[in-house]
């Protein structure tokens, strides 16, 4: 099955700059109860993910930066310590679950590498569990 059904397309999902901020990030992920956020430049491309683990990570080794100074610090300055693997539109959706092992989404990216939306693990599991119940049917 083609993995575009599943997508939640770009215009749905929260995402950052690298440009972004260390607070910003913190604020949008705690508002929205995010553990991850993709990140896409200012061309459209998908150019990694920082979790709160990066940014704990980050202030844990510059303790100078601290929260109160979070604001000066650039997420593209923040080392990214999980790579998130995107996948391109046209893949098939059993080419997915082995990332979503590892992964809470999948970015998904058109054929020029433009970031378009992601696929959720739940979508996954989810159809992997209608897929064994058809199969425990025969």
């Amino acid at each position: 099955m083609n993995i575009a059904f599943f997508l939640v397309p770009k215009e749905e999902v929260i995402f950052l700059s690298p440009h972004s901020t260390m607070r910003q990030a913190l604020e949008r992920m705690e508002y929205h109860r995010y553990s991850a956020v993709p990140l896409i430049d200012e061309e459209g491309k998908y150019v990694g993910t920082i979790t709160e683990g990066d940014l704990l990570w980050k202030l844990k080794h510059t303790p100078e930066i601290g929260f109160d100074n979070a604001h000066k610090v650039q997420l593209k300055d923040v080392a990214q310590h999980m790579a998130i693997k995107p996948v391109r539109i046209d893949q098939q959706m059993q080419d997915l679950i082995t990332l979503a092992t590892n992964q809470n989404y999948v970015p998904v990216i058109d054929d020029q590498e433009v970031f378009i939306g992601i696929i959720r693990r739940r979508e996954i599991i989810d159809y992997c569990f209608k897929l064994w119940q058809s199969e425990q049917k025969v």
